[in-house]
């Protein structure tokens, strides 16, 4: 049908565009090799937020040093990015163009056996923190243990001063035990930032129905990785296979408690991959990844829109679009933040 005169045509793919681009778009996680290409692809997958690790194994003094260099990153790339202490950080973030980077931890290691750490780096602008990664902590249990121990009881005071201090406690590399006891131990939502379902594939670290239900019903929140080993088609996955597993999480923990969380570990090598999956970065071979290839059509962070345009195709309709990719990640932060 043409156009009366005077009229514009508008094709799915431009409102698929204007929907991404005015959208909060925020991934609950990404261990990227930081620096000005990574920060200039935000920008250009149109990136409001993101939750960026700056310590997995690191003790206290080595994550203060990942700290400063992150702060070194702020004054450098102030034309991209801002840091986020708030969601009133992350709406003013995508008013001024650039991507609000939020810190986040991949262990408690940082804190070594110092609870009042946690309020100092709170104040630095760490927002979440994982209770274990991989292996036992001082905390609690990573999944890659054969005998998950639980919340220590060390572990339930951290829990409750980083409820406090207003710290996200995410569960993604948790052990089940321990994640139950945190769970239940915490009267903030607490997440898994970054899981896929174990219903789509076996794998240490995919989460059962029963875990993703539970979480869910005690009022947490679950963010979709779309890291390749965990998908259900490994490296030859796509953007419409990370669409389908979202879709199987929304079945079980609802639209208002799922959101992105992509795991991007872009810029890296087989050192970097070496490093995270052994224990402690060094000891016991922990896992093997195979080859880390990610999702066609979202290879980098600047192919984000497609990830849109993949829920579009799908049928998704433009709010559950919109909590999904990002309003909902700001309302279970703004409850944990308290701003």
């Amino acid at each position: 049908m043409q156009c009366m005169l005077g009229e514009t045509s508008t094709s799915g793919e431009e409102v698929g565009e204007k929907l991404h681009d005015s959208a909060i778009v925020v991934d609950g996680l990404i261990i990227a090799n930081f620096n000005r290409a990574v920060f200039e692809d935000m920008r250009k997958g149109g990136l409001t937020a993101a939750n960026c690790t700056c310590s997995v194994w690191e003790n206290f003094r080595a994550s203060m040093d990942n700290v400063a260099r992150w702060k070194r990153h702020f004054t450098d790339n102030a034309d991209l990015i801002t840091q986020v202490f708030t969601t009133a950080d992350i709406a003013r973030a995508k008013k001024e163009g650039r991507t609000g980077i939020i810190l986040g931890w991949q262990n408690l290691s940082g804190i070594e056996d110092q609870i009042g750490f946690l309020q100092l780096f709170k104040e630095l602008g760490v927002g979440v923190m994982q209770i274990a990664y991989n292996t036992q902590n001082l905390v609690g249990c990573g999944c890659y243990e054969k005998n998950d121990s639980g919340l220590t009881e060390f572990g339930h005071e951290v829990i409750a001063e980083m409820n406090r201090v207003g710290i996200l406690c995410d569960l993604s590399h948790v052990g089940a035990k321990t994640s139950e006891g945190v769970i239940l131990a915490s009267k903030k939502p607490v997440a898994y930032t970054h899981c896929l379902p174990a219903g789509l594939k076996q794998h240490p670290r995919n989460k059962s129905d029963a875990q993703l239900k539970f979480i869910a019903d005690k009022g947490g929140f679950v963010g979709v990785t779309m890291f390749p080993p965990f998908l259900k088609r490994g490296p030859q996955s796509t953007v419409d296979d990370y669409v389908e597993a979202i879709e199987y999480v929304l079945g079980i923990a609802g639209e208002d408690q799922v959101g992105i969380g992509t795991d991007f570990t872009q810029g890296y090598g087989q050192e970097f991959f070496d490093w995270i999956t052994h224990d402690k970065g060094y000891a016991r071979k922990l896992t093997d990844f195979g080859a880390v290839i990610n999702p066609e059509g979202l290879r980098t962070i600047g192919e984000f829109p497609n990830l849109t345009a993949a829920m579009e195709r799908r049928g998704w309709k433009e709010g559950r679009i919109r909590k999904v990719i990002g309003e909902n990640w700001m309302r279970v932060l703004k409850d944990v933040w308290g701003a």
